[in-house]
This record gives C-alpha cells, sequence and structure tokens, in this order.
C-alpha cells in the first residue's frame, strides 16, 4: 500500500513540473534571488555540459521549436563546428494550432526560419525576459502576412507568442546573451510545426499547410545532414538553403531567383538521406493505411492540461501539447469532425482564432514525398558528410543594422572543404 501511496505522489509531483523542465533536470533557481536577470550567468549544470560536450560558453547558439511536442531546443556550436543540443525546455504557453501565422490577430505563433540580433532582446519586457522572433521576415513580408511583436518571452500567457515560465526565459535569454558577446551576430531560429520524419510527414499529409511544411523542410533536412543553420534566402516568395549563386547574384524576396546550386557534396549528402526518407515514407503509409492526423485545437488543448491538473493550484496555466489532445483517424471520419470543430467555434464567434483545417474525403489524393525530404532514422555516418572549417559565426545572414563587416563575411559554401 505504501509502495502505491509513494508512487502516486510521485506522479503528482512529476506532472507539476511540467512547464519546468530543462534536460534532465528541472529549473531550481528561485527567481527571488536573482539580482539582475540580463546578467544571471547560466546555471553550473549547464556550464558543465557545455565543457562536457566540448563547446566554448559563448560559442554560437541556433534556436528550435517543434509546436506538436511544444518543445523549445538550444543547439550549440562544438569546437569542430558542428551544433548539437545542449538545452530542451517544454514550451509553457503557445496559441492557435499548427500553421504558420498568416494575419494580424489570427493567434497564430510563426513558423519559420528567422534570425535575431542583439536588437531582438528585449530585457524590459512586461513578461519578465522576451526574444523578438523577428516575424515577419522576408517570406513572411513577401507572401502579405502581418503582425508584430511576436516574442519567446516568460509569464506562461500567449497570443502568438511562444510563452516560457519565467526560470526557463532566463536561462535561455542567458544563452542568446553569451554567444552574442561571443562574437555571433545572427542567431538563427528555426520554428516547425513537428519533428519533420517521415512519419509525421505522412501523418499530416491532408493539412492544408502541407506545401509550406514540405518547403520548411528542405531547411530541415539540410540542418539535420550538416549539424550547421542553413544559410537561408527568399525568392519568388519562396525560402531557398545554402544555395550559391553565379556571379554573387543577390536574391530578391518578391522576384525571380537567380541562377543557383547548391555544393556538390552538400547535394549528395541530402540525396543519401532522402533515399532513405522515401524508404520511410513507404513505410508510414503502410502503417496508417487510410488514417491521418486529427490537429487539436487550443481550446482542446487546454481542456487536457485542465483534466490533467484538476484540483491543483498552479502559478502558470500551459496550453498543453498538439500530441496529448490529438489523434489519429480514419480519413473518411476526419471531414466530419473538422467540419463540427468549425462549427463550434463560429458558435462561439471566435473563428479568427484559428487557421482553416481540410476538408477531406476517403478519395482526397495523398501528397507524395518531395525530392527534398529528409529522415530521422537515417543519419549519414560522419565521412559521408563534408566537414567544415572553422568560423561557425558566419553561417547566417547579417542582420540589417550590423553591416559593416557583410562585405568580409566568407560565403558558406567556403567552409564545405578544408581548402
Amino acid at each position: 500500500m505504501r509502495l502505491r501511496y509513494l508512487a502516486y505522489v510521485s506522479l503528482v509531483a512529476l506532472a507539476l513540473t511540467g512547464c519546468n523542465d530543462t534536460l534532465e533536470t528541472a529549473s531550481k533557481i528561485d527567481l527571488s534571488t536573482v539580482k539582475n536577470k540580463v546578467e544571471q550567468p547560466l546555471p553550473d549544470r549547464i556550464l558543465q555540459q557545455i565543457s562536457a560536450k566540448g563547446m566554448d560558453r559563448n560559442s554560437p547558439i541556433m534556436i528550435r521549436i517543434f509546436k506538436e511536442e511544444g518543445v523549445m531546443e538550444i543547439w550549440k556550436a562544438k569546437r569542430d563546428n558542428r551544433f548539437d543540443k545542449i538545452a530542451d525546455y517544454k514550451i509553457c504557453a503557445w496559441s492557435g494550432r499548427l500553421g504558420p501565422k498568416v494575419k494580424e490577430g489570427d493567434r497564430q505563433a510563426p513558423e519559420g526560419f528567422y534570425n535575431l540580433s542583439r536588437t531582438n532582446l528585449n530585457p524590459n519586457s512586461k513578461y519578465y525576459l522576451a526574444i523578438n522572433t523577428g516575424f515577419p521576415n522576408k517570406y513572411d513580408a513577401a507572401n502579405g502576412r502581418t503582425g508584430r511583436d511576436l516574442m519567446i518571452h516568460g509569464a506562461c500567457s500567449s497570443s502568438g507568442c511562444y510563452s516560457m515560465t519565467d526560470e526557463q526565459v532566463l536561462e535561455i535569454y542567458a544563452f542568446a546573451r553569451d554567444a552574442f558577446r561571443g562574437g555571433q551576430t545572427s542567431i538563427q531560429l528555426q520554428a516547425f510545426p513537428f519533428r519533420m520524419t517521415a512519419e509525421n510527414m505522412f501523418k499530416h499529409r491532408l493539412s492544408p499547410n502541407i506545401d509550406f511544411w514540405n518547403m520548411l523542410k528542405v531547411g530541415y533536412d539540410n540542418f539535420e545532414v550538416t549539424k550547421r543553420p542553413p544559410e537561408v534566402e527568399v525568392c519568388e516568395k519562396k525560402y531557398v538553403f545554402n544555395q550559391q549563386t553565379e556571379n554573387g547574384a543577390g536574391f530578391n524576396a518578391a522576384g525571380k531567383c537567380p541562377a543557383m546550386s547548391s555544393p556538390a557534396q552538400l547535394t549528395a549528402a541530402l540525396a543519401a538521406y532522402e533515399k532513405n526518407y522515401k524508404l520511410d515514407y513507404e513505410k508510414a503509409s503502410r502503417k496508417f493505411d487510410g488514417m491521418a492526423w486529427y490537429d487539436p485545437s487550443e481550446a482542446e488543448r487546454k481542456a487536457v492540461v485542465a483534466k490533467q491538473r484538476k484540483g491543483h493550484d498552479l502559478a502558470y496555466a500551459p496550453t498543453g501539447t498538439s500530441l496529448e489532445a490529438g489523434k489519429m483517424v480514419k480519413v473518411a471520419d476526419l471531414e466530419s469532425m473538422v467540419a463540427n470543430q468549425t462549427a463550434n467555434t463560429l458558435a462561439r464567434g471566435t473563428a479568427a482564432s484559428s487557421t482553416p483545417q481540410p476538408t477531406t474525403t476517403a478519395s482526397t489524393p495523398v501528397a507524395a514525398p518531395q525530392a527534398t525530404t529528409s529522415v530521422a532514422l537515417a543519419t549519414p555516418t560522419p565521412s559521408s558528410v563534408p566537414v567544415p572549417t572553422p568560423n561557425p559565426l558566419a553561417f547566417a545572414p547579417t542582420p540589417p543594422e550590423e553591416t559593416a563587416d557583410a562585405d568580409a563575411k566568407k560565403p558558406f559554401w567556403k567552409f564545405w572543404s578544408k581548402n
């Protein structure tokens, strides 16, 4: 009996840590003891991991977000100039549902590739600390997407932002601050709807956002293969990744793409990755034949959390994850589920708070995987991927306010060989 009681207490304690998990250990800092939040150093446990992974305290970082899991990851450059994950956090609250932000007031959190400079840090945020995501970027602007002041911030309250607990954002802010002090001029933020594995891409193949997600996946693939943030440009209102142009031609976000190509070694590495992806996509199609993912609304995600934590007085109000509230359903049933959900939303007068959902039938065609996708199960061996030379500080485009050293920046493909 006592063992059952102890097990129950342990489960309750685990549930209550919810939004505070980072790496294997929940954040233990007492915010009342923090005298200067802007200069608060990273905890010793993280500094020890930085050293153990062959990183420097001020080496560059990258931020990765996966909405469906509700996870934010911090990746950091090692001394061999590849990036490795150094921390991950459960996102406490994000509004809307899977899919990009389209217009002001739609409550959607952005998806895409964003460059963060020092000016994106907000030490005076009313939500403890904040980092502006940079929405809208060149892609968003070229496609007429609107919105502003979309942040990564504390307070666990969101309307189009990625909201963390105050303890979490204190660490995330410190990671960014230290990287900028080390010389990094632009931190890449990658915001994805989910991990873009073959299985996940098949599950979500009927989403109206699938074409947009297939485009994002090209950048996802590039990072999975190289473990370096891809160089991101925009032309013809689309993202392009790790492309070199003839005669140094520039990119126009809304204009025609210049003649461009990827380095041969990168192309070969991506082709090997893609071969395995296609095999896993076929496996997923057999495993989930006639099934598709039902993407839950924000209200459904909140309802799951409320049920799990009934009777507990919590300081924060997490919104829960899509994995907890969503589910695989028969394609034939998906249309009626989405129709009922839309009707309920309209009845509440909040239709604008969520992105459109797919209208599907049993005969709806399945989107085939594109040639620029990847698979998590088939990571290339180190010998099959080109080894970059030093200086990961030059991985991202220089932000507009820091153009003085733009001419001195080495083209990304120069890092693909030792010459």
